[in-house]
């Protein structure tokens, strides 16, 4: 974050909006904060989908139960239709919140909407 914030502030904008009479916090807070914020959103979006692979190994190896322990168990009795459901869940939450990172891009940074806007 703290790279990100720095390389926005040398950009022709934020020099704009100093000269427009902003302060330096509002600048900071409006233009530079929102615009650092990207690559941050999308480190999480993809740390969800690896927090959601490691589950499996996690609950496999404490014994807790859920979907990585599910998951696991129906692997050992060879349930592929419940191997196949667990995967197409995990594949649906990865995608919703890849989708959820990218529709968040046109918030944070108003030079990325969508076509025809």
């Amino acid at each position: 974050m703290r790279s990100s914030v720095l390389e926005i502030l040398s950009e022709d904008f934020i020099r704009t909006a100093r000269a427009k009479g902003f302060s330096r916090a509002q600048v900071v807070v409006r233009h530079a904060l929102r615009n650092a914020a990207i690559p941050v959103v999308t480190v999480f979006g993809n740390l969800l989908g690896h927090l959601l692979a490691g589950a499996i190994i996690i609950e496999f190896v404490f014994a807790w139960p859920g979907l990585g322990q599910l998951t696991v168990e129906s692997v050992f009795q060879r349930d592929y239709p419940m191997i196949q459901g667990v995967v197409f869940f995990a594949g649906a939450v990865f995608l919703s919140v890849n989708l959820l990172v990218d529709l968040s891009y046109a918030l944070l940074d108003p030079r990325v909407r969508l076509a025809g806007r």
